[in-house]
Formats: structure tokens, C-alpha cells, sequence
């Protein structure tokens, strides 16, 4: 009989140690972040097609191969370079043993995007099947992996195929579970690649993806016409960025390092915006505020460096300090030179600044109206219960969640289950009101949304955020999903830039619980119910119909480590006002015909 504090013994038997292939299948998420079913853009599957296209790209930024086909079909991915091929004698080597590769030797990739030799072994080891083949001067050597085990190599000649590599792999469902790959998120990185890389050619499932003026193009996909004038462009040997000024609020920036979307910037972004404001301050010999020159702008940058420092394998947001001054510098030089040579888009940006300023000093009247009758209320935020640590606090707050809830009852349960040292809970009181076409003064005017507001941290601007992930969650019922798009249109009209910072979450709750006596299955669709009912024998089915119907005790497990979410995020910039008149605008008899024409 097994003693019960043989189970808390720590001695040599507890330690383990776990092949470097074995420990990236259990240990998926340090290597390529979150799992997803592919129904978000940074899930792992993309994951892996991004690791086998950065390598391709590698070779092409160091001058071999213009060309990458890269074929889906029913999950399964096969891509093909024209470059230097790797060498046959270490392809096995090169896919499947971990600190391999020739990313560590300057001579041979510059400006590479893998950088550790990881990111090739990670797919190998998350496939049922991976196979790899190298060319070179006529000769061939392949290799065929399951689960990163080695089952079959060969090795001989052949005249018909060019030199470069061949890679074909299918994600393991033991890891991913059930999973599809989402087209329109591929097609977005392969433009993006292609905006990169001016000059190489992508050619997806036969669309071809080509870019002429690179960052120009990638910007001008994103804003289209509606700028306030010609967008700014500058491409240097290791700098190339673009920026204009739009019609709408807040700021959007595309960051990237090495061909890697930051999607968390990092200093390369905010030397970016430092070189921009003192360019720009430079040109016209004036001290205009960063707040002023920013409202409105949108921009991308990309830079090329030997040694990057990511904060993570999956290279979300750039550390190197280095990298500051010379980017700030070499920014501002480029603005003031652009600015010179084209007057007529000078004459428009200093009019925008300055309409930005006035609009500004008159917000700020309304700002302190807002501030004093809030004072005359309460001291502290109505309606929020706060967590311990926040987006300010350092590693501790980096998941900080604020959920924002439709009323008391539905934030009870979730206030009694949630994590108080990195979960808040904000109560609204209702349905918000609705601000499409409203200006920002109409924030401060609405008690409600100036709560908000002020719990979210974003009074002045989303740099003082207090939490990592803002939550909307909402009864899955017709008013809750009404309150859900009156969130996002807020977001959408005023914060846009939260949304493209990965910033604002949908809460998926369940719709079902099916149980007997000896089992409970929590069901998110009408797929796992029936699933969970072919299970179990004698069940009883329930349907949640509001968040308020969950007790506390069964929450906890919806918010925990297994919460699932939805993250919102938009194709392009230009189509969220169109997006938002439509469902949001006075167009009820336009929206009436959509719905029918669409109901069943």
C-alpha cells in the first residue's frame, strides 16, 4: 500500500530528463506559444508554417532564390525554396538535433530570423509526418520523420530538380487537437513577407504575392486613400519605414525585425516614433508635443540586425537597447529630407498637427468637467473590482485581465472564482452607449464609459493600460452579443490601437453541460454536446443562457488556465469604418436585407 506522503516525496527518483525532442512536445508553448484550433492569427499551426517560410526567406535575403511555393491542402503544408539547399551531408542533423544549423555563423545568414536552430526541430517534433529534401549541384538527400523520430532517409542523384529545399509536414492532432488553417490569416503573412522582401516572389495554393515598393505597399494595403496626404517612405541598408496620417483616432503601428512581426513592438518601434517627432519638430523649428504629431498616424517599420534579443522564442517584441540611437537619428534625418523635398505633403501634415492640437485643448476642457463631477460621486472606480497587480508591476502583471461583464449578476460568479492577484472584473450597468460616428468628447460626457475608461487606465492615452487582456464577456443571448458589439465598436472608434496590439479578447463561456452521476462535460458548441451525449450514458442536459446561471465553483474553471478566447483583431485598418457604419451606422433598411438574406 502506497503511503500518502510517498506522493510528496522529492528525492533523485522525481528527476527526469526528457530528450530535446521530448521536451518541445510537452513543453509545446516554449517554443511556439499557444496551441488554437487555427481560428486566431498566432496560433501554433501558423506557427510552424511561418518557422519553414522564414528559413526560405533566409536564403533568399542573402542572395539565393527569388522564388517560395507554398501549398495547403487539408492541413497539410509543403514548402519549396530555390536557394542554396542545405548541405546533404546534415540535413537529419539540421531538422532534428537541437543547437544544428548555420543560423550561429555570420557568413552564411546576416540577418536571419531564426536565430537558435530551434524553429525547424519544433516543427519536426509537432508533426505526424515531416519530410525533408535538399538539392545541390545534382545531387539529393532526404529524410522522413514522425514525431521527430527518424523512419526512413535516402540519398542519390537527380538532373530535373533546382538546387534549394523541400519541406512537407502535417501538425500532429496529439498536440493541436482539432485544427484547420484559416486561408485569409495565411494570405496576410505572405504579403506581409513579400512587402519585406522586395523582389521575392511567394506563389500560395497558385495566388502569387509580390511586392514592388515594400513598406509603401504594406501601409497602403492597410490605410488605402484614406489619408490625410501622400504616405511617407524611406528604405536604407538596414531601416525602411512608411507613415501617413488618417482620419481616425489613436495611433497603428507594424513593427518587424528581421522579416519577424513584432506584434509587441519593442525599442525598434519606439525609436521609430522618437525619430518621427523630432524630424518632424526639427523641419518646422516648433516643439510640438509627441501626442499632437501621433493622433492619427499610421505607420510601419522594419529593420535588419545581426544579433536581435527576443523576448521569447516566439519573437513578439524586440529588446535591443543598442539599436536606439541610430534608428531615432537616422529617422529624423529621413523626415526632415522627405519634408523638404515635397512641400505639399509638409503644408498637410503641419495642418493635421495642428487640428490635432486644437481638438486636443478642447478635449481637455471636457476632460476636467468629466474629472470633477466624477470626484462629486465617488473616489474610487464605480463598479470595478480590482486585481493586485497590474500591466505596470512587471512580469507579475503581464497576464493582468480585466473582463468587463454585462451587469451585477453576471460578474458575481466571476467575481468568487477569480484569480484576485491578476483579475479584475468591471461591471457595466447595462447596454453602453452606442459611439459610432460620435467624437472622443462623448466618452467623458457618458458616465459609464468614462468609468471604464478609467479602470481600463486610458484616460490620456493606452500607454498607462493597467491590464494585459481586456476581456469582453457577455451572455451568449442576443442582448449579449448586442452589449459585445457596442464594446468593440468603442474600441474600434477610439482605441483601434488596443485592438492591434493584441489587447482586446472575446470570452468564450460554455453553452452546455452534459452529466451523470459519475461525470460532468462542459460543452462550447452544439459538436462537443452531442459528442459528450454519445459519451455518457444516462446524462441530464443543461443550457446556459446567461454567465449569472454559472455558480462560482464551476467557473473558476472557465477563467483559469484552460480560459479559452477570442482574440479580435481586424484584416486592415480601412475596413473598420466601413465595417462599423454598416452594423453600427443608421442604415437600419441596408442591415434589414443583410439579415435576411443571411438568417437561415
Amino acid at each position: 500500500m502506497t503511503r500518502k506522503t510517498d506522493l510528496h516525496v522529492y528525492d533523485e527518483s522525481k528527476i527526469k530528463t526528457l530528450s530535446s525532442l521530448e521536451h518541445i512536445r510537452l513543453r509545446t508553448g516554449m517554443y511556439i506559444g499557444r496551441l488554437g484550433d487555427g481560428s486566431t492569427y498566432d496560433d501554433g499551426i501558423y506557427i510552424l508554417l511561418k518557422e519553414m517560410v522564414d528559413n526560405a526567406i533566409d536564403e533568399f535575403i542573402m542572395g539565393h532564390g527569388r522564388k517560395i511555393t507554398i501549398k495547403i491542402k487539408d492541413n497539410f503544408v509543403a514548402v519549396r525554396d530555390y536557394g542554396r539547399g542545405i548541405p546533404l551531408g546534415k540535413v537529419i542533423e539540421c531538422v532534428s538535433v537541437i543547437n544544428t544549423g548555420a543560423k550561429y555563423n555570420d557568413d552564411v545568414f546576416q540577418f536571419s530570423v531564426g536565430l537558435n536552430g530551434i524553429g525547424t526541430k519544433a516543427v519536426n517534433a509537432l508533426s505526424s509526418h515531416f519530410k525533408v529534401a535538399a538539392f545541390r549541384d545534382g545531387k539529393y538527400s532526404e529524410a522522413n520523420f514522425v514525431k521527430g523520430k527518424l523512419k526512413s532517409k535516402k540519398r542519390g542523384n537527380t538532373s530535373k530538380e533546382p538546387d534549394g529545399t523541400y519541406v512537407e509536414f502535417l501538425p500532429d492532432t496529439e498536440i493541436f487537437g482539432e485544427y484547420d488553417f484559416n486561408m485569409e490569416y495565411v494570405e496576410q503573412r505572405m504579403w506581409n513577407c513579400a512587402c519585406l522582401n522586395s523582389g521575392l516572389r511567394l506563389i500560395c495554393n497558385r495566388r502569387k504575392f509580390e511586392s514592388k515598393k515594400g513598406l509603401l505597399d504594406l501601409l497602403y494595403s492597410e490605410v488605402g486613400d484614406d489619408t490625410v496626404y501622400d504616405i511617407v517612405y524611406y528604405k536604407g541598408k538596414y531601416l525602411e519605414f512608411s507613415f501617413a496620417h488618417t482620419n481616425n483616432y489613436g495611433e497603428s503601428c507594424f513593427s518587424f525585425v528581421n522579416g519577424q512581426f513584432t506584434t509587441d513592438g519593442g525599442t525598434h518601434q519606439t525609436a521609430f516614433r522618437e525619430g518621427i517627432l523630432k524630424g518632424v519638430n526639427e523641419f518646422y523649428k516648433k516643439t510640438h508635443s509627441g501626442v499632437d504629431i501621433r493622433e492619427g498616424i499610421a505607420g510601419a517599420v522594419a529593420v535588419r540586425l545581426k544579433s536581435p534579443v527576443f523576448e521569447s522564442q516566439t519573437k513578439n517584441k524586440l529588446g535591443n537597447t543598442e539599436v536606439r540611437g541610430w534608428i531615432v537619428s537616422e529617422v529624423k534625418s529621413a523626415v526632415v529630407d522627405f519634408l523638404h523635398k515635397n512641400t505639399g505633403t509638409a503644408r498637410k501634415l503641419e495642418e493635421k498637427i495642428l487640428n490635432n492640437e486644437r481638438l486636443r485643448k478642447e478635449l481637455n476642457t471636457v476632460k476636467k468637467e468629466a474629472k470633477a463631477a466624477a470626484k462629486k460621486i465617488a473616489i474610487k472606480i464605480r463598479n470595478l473590482k480590482d486585481c493586485k497587480y497590474h500591466l505596470q508591476d512587471g512580469p507579475k502583471g503581464e497576464n493582468s485581465t480585466v473582463f468587463i461583464t454585462e451587469g451585477q449578476s453576471a460578474s458575481g460568479s466571476m467575481v468568487s472564482a477569480r484569480d484576485v492577484y491578476t483579475q479584475a472584473i468591471f461591471s457595466l450597468r447595462g447596454k453602453p452607449q452606442n459611439v459610432f460616428g460620435k467624437n472622443k468628447a462623448a466618452i467623458y460626457k457618458n458616465e459609464e464609459l468614462y468609468n471604464m475608461m478609467m479602470a481600463l487606465g486610458i484616460e490620456d492615452d493606452i500607454t498607462n493600460l493597467r491590464y494585459g487582456r481586456i476581456v469582453i464577456a457577455t451572455d451568449a443571448d442576443h442582448d449579449g452579443f448586442h452589449i459585445r458589439n457596442l464594446l468593440l465598436t468603442f474600441f474600434l472608434n477610439y482605441f483601434e490601437e488596443l485592438v492591434s496590439a493584441n489587447r482586446v479578447y472575446i470570452l468564450e463561456t460554455p453553452l452546455f453541460r452534459v452529466r451523470n452521476k459519475k461525470e460532468t462535460h462542459y460543452c462550447y458548441n452544439e459538436r462537443e454536446r452531442n459528442a459528450a451525449m454519445d459519451g455518457i450514458s444516462d446524462h441530464e442536459i443543461t443550457r446556459f443562457k446567461g454567465l449569472g446561471e454559472i455558480s462560482p465553483k464551476e467557473f473558476s474553471q472557465f477563467i483559469g488556465e484552460d480560459m479559452r478566447l477570442i482574440k479580435v483583431n481586424v484584416r486592415s485598418i480601412k475596413s473598420v469604418p466601413e465595417t462599423l457604419r454598416f452594423y453600427m451606422g443608421k442604415n437600419t433598411p441596408e442591415r434589414r436585407d443583410f439579415i435576411m438574406e443571411n438568417l437561415i
